[in-house]
């Protein structure tokens, strides 16, 4: 246990009880607390330093924490069933040392992964294998840039070749190929041959239905199935379809992109450990995290970034290339991190970068020599460094393309809204499949759901440091003594309002009472306790009100607060008013609210009355809900729970500024999950005509 260090101000007593609900102030009118989550809400474009630990057992911790967070924030926990593949490999162009095979495959159901399938020729045995995800460059694998731009790149030394410039995706690889590598690259989705969804559709009123919802949508969140959870699994389905062929060695496949590819080269990393080597380029750094819907997904990057990200791949080899972007700084910020992680885990001769901080964002000739020696190295395949491109035939869109006359196109209700509704009904039924069979399973069922819990709420108890709780003022009245304090979370700069009661005949046990109106709502309008406050007081026991995050004198006017906050979009396009670009880098109110309850429950236990036991209460539609959630993360702190929801559950949140929004609260099991997490621990969810009636019951239910 740590300490909490208790600092007692005294700045006046008051006789007699409070007169008004005004009274209960901790600050003046019109100040609020002092807590950094009152600043600005942090973006993308923020600093993401990467988390050092000190030991391997340590970093052998933080990844699996990771990891785990990297899975629940795509929607892969657990990992979704994989059906089968129903692979499609036809129609193959010959070149002089390789052929190009038209590729699709369902990921799931009815939904398409397609590309482009190179195969060396003359080669025998096992072959290594390169699987490339090609960014967010226009056209994606069908990229030709103009002959005008290309000579540009020459002339700087960006490329070698005229056909090399004009059609870079497909040049590396082809390089691959002529060096006996199985390469398969695969669209993004909205790009090339994926024409199933949009690549970007962001949030749509039409999409956003309790039932049939699509991308984007609160329910969607609420479920955690976004556009970087499908291109995540693709990945993995694109991994399952390299291993399947006959001529490819498992132990041998690398995967390499750049730009948003990078993004699914090491999102594939962090969760798939069957790739051997990761070569996520122009990514990877502690600035810009990635501005696509495709790159973010909430909870994603709070208490990470894309360092920690690619981390993942540890102890397996990585390389990274930085140029005149985001990266530019990755030779001092990041990468000395990365060398001391894979030296701290005796792999130092796995890490490598280039930096070529004179090109702009690219993967071109220069960066892809650095590709081909890393991964020479990296697969063992036994070439003399330097290795050249050389010149070839490129692909015409015609031969590119999967979609022939034999091999149609999706359409109908193959694409479109349709298919997207579609796609979405199979994954929340899948999720709910998963989760309905491990009810049955106690130990798993924790692991898994209060696995995914601690994720969207942040904290368990144990994570909670010192609280300090400075007494402000104090007041009696017959029977009681009261005190307004300020709990402080100094390590993180935050404050909570508080009051307390203790009787004058105390059993040494506490009760902390949560209202959606704060601290004030333990008092009537004459600012004497409730009735039910002033039966658990003759009871003997304390009790404790607190303001949480944006209750109370959190705002100006008491509250309450009916929008909580979003990352305004600087252009109105509906994928920058996703829900990610929020929740990806900060955590939901709710999640806050109860990391405030956490804090004030170390606060009582370290009172220095000793008190004995610890009663939880949540009153409301919101408190209700909170005080659930905190009894889950608390364990055995918390002898007798009662809450009362009014009815509340996280499946009817139909706003993304909800202040009881929660991606991720449906697909674990709603209230009910959080209910199942007590184990069994005393919980009572109490029903009344009336909150006087509810609150009346709960202290009788605590009395007894």
């Amino acid at each position: 246990m740590r300490h909490i260090f208790v600092t007692v101000v005294l700045c006046s007593i008051f006789s007699g009880s409070l007169l008004a609900a005004q009274s209960a102030r901790v600050l003046p009118p019109g100040e609020v607390p002092q807590d950094a989550r009152l600043g600005p809400l942090k973006t993308l474009n923020g600093y993401f330093p990467f988390h050092a630990v000190a030991t391997p057992a340590a970093w052998k911790q933080r990844a699996a924490q990771l990891r785990r967070q990297v899975l629940v924030a795509t929607g892969l926990w657990p990992l979704p069933t994989k059906t089968p593949l129903r692979a499609v490999v036809h129609s193959p162009v010959d070149r002089d040392d390789y052929t190009v095979w038209r590729v699709y495959f369902e990921s799931l159901p009815g939904h398409f992964v397609t590309g482009s399938l190179y195969r060396p020729k003359n080669r025998s045995g096992r072959l290594p294998a390169v699987l490339c995800p090609h960014g967010h460059w226009p056209d994606g694998r069908f990229q030709e840039q103009s002959l005008e731009k290309v000579k540009q790149q020459i002339s700087i030394g960006a490329e070698r070749f005229l056909v090399g410039g004009r059609y870079p995706v497909q040049a590396r690889c082809v390089q691959l190929a002529r060096m006996g590598c199985v390469v398969f690259q695969y669209d993004m989705v909205g790009y090339a041959d994926s024409v199933q969804l949009e690549h970007r559709p962001g949030v749509r009123k039409a999409m956003n239905t309790p039932t049939n919802w699509g991308y984007f949508s609160p329910q969607a969140e609420l479920h955690l199935e976004n556009m970087m959870g499908l291109q995540t699994w693709n990945s993995i389905r694109a991994v399952d379809f390299l291993t399947s062929l006959p001529e490819v060695d498992p132990q041998r496949i690398a995967v390499t992109g750049a730009s948003g590819g990078g993004t699914q080269t090491f999102m594939l990393l962090a969760v798939d450990d069957r790739p051997a080597a990761g070569l996520p380029f122009v990514m990877v750094s502690t600035a810009m995290q990635g501005g696509c819907t495709c790159e973010n997904a909430t909870y994603l990057r709070i208490g990470a970034g894309n360092i920690d990200l690619a981390a993942l791949c540890a102890p397996r080899p990585l390389a990274l290339t930085a140029a005149h972007d985001w990266t530019q700084e990755l030779k001092t910020k990041g990468f000395p991190d990365l060398q001391s992680l894979y030296k701290m885990l005796g792999r130092e001769g796995q890490i490598r970068a280039a930096f070529h901080t004179n090109f702009q964002h690219n993967y071109n000739s220069v960066n892809r020599m650095f590709m081909y020696g890393c991964v020479n190295d990296f697969l063992g395949l036994g070439f003399q460094k330097p290795i050249l491109e050389r010149d070839f035939v490129p692909l015409s869109r015609a031969e590119l393309t999967v979609w022939t006359d034999d091999h149609p196109r999706p359409s109908g209700k193959q694409v479109g809204d349709a298919h997207e509704r579609a796609l979405l009904r199979w994954w929340t039924q899948e999720g709910q499949q998963k989760i309905e069979a491990l009810r049955e399973k106690p130990d798993q069922y924790r692991r898994v759901v209060g696995g995914a819990w601690d994720v969207l709420l942040g904290d368990r108890l144990d994570d909670v440091g010192q609280v300090e709780m400075e007494t402000v003022k104090e007041f009696s009245s017959d029977g009681y003594q009261g005190s307004l304090l300020m709990l402080k979370d100094p390590a993180h700069d935050q404050q909570l309002p508080a009051m307390v009661f203790y009787p004058a005949d105390w059993n040494g046990e506490a009760v902390l009472w949560l209202t959606d109106q704060g601290k004030a709502g333990l008092l009537s309008e004459a600012g004497k306790p409730l009735a039910a406050i002033q039966k658990l007081l003759d009871g003997g026991f304390a009790v404790m009100g607190v303001d949480l995050l944006d209750q109370g004198e959190f705002l100006p006017d008491g509250g309450p607060l009916t929008h909580a906050r979003l990352l305004q979009p600087t252009g109105k396009e509906p994928w920058q008013k996703a829900a990610a670009y929020t929740f990806g880098y900060n955590r939901p109110l709710f999640a806050q609210r109860v990391h405030d309850i956490l804090n004030a429950i170390r606060a009582i236990e370290k009172d220095p009355r000793n008190v004995q036991r610890i009663h939880l209460v949540g009153v409301g539609r919101e408190a209700g809900p909170l005080a659930l959630a905190a009894r889950a993360q608390a364990d055995d702190a918390i002898a007798k729970t009662v809450v009362h929801t009014a009815g509340f559950h996280f499946a009817a949140v139909d706003r993304l500024d909800d202040p009881m929004f929660l991606p991720g609260a449906v697909k674990y099991d709603d209230l009910e999950g959080l209910k199942r997490l007590c184990g069994d621990a005393p919980v009572w969810i109490e029903q009344g005509p009336s909150a006087e009636q509810v609150a009346a019951a709960i202290a009788s239910r605590l009395t007894q």
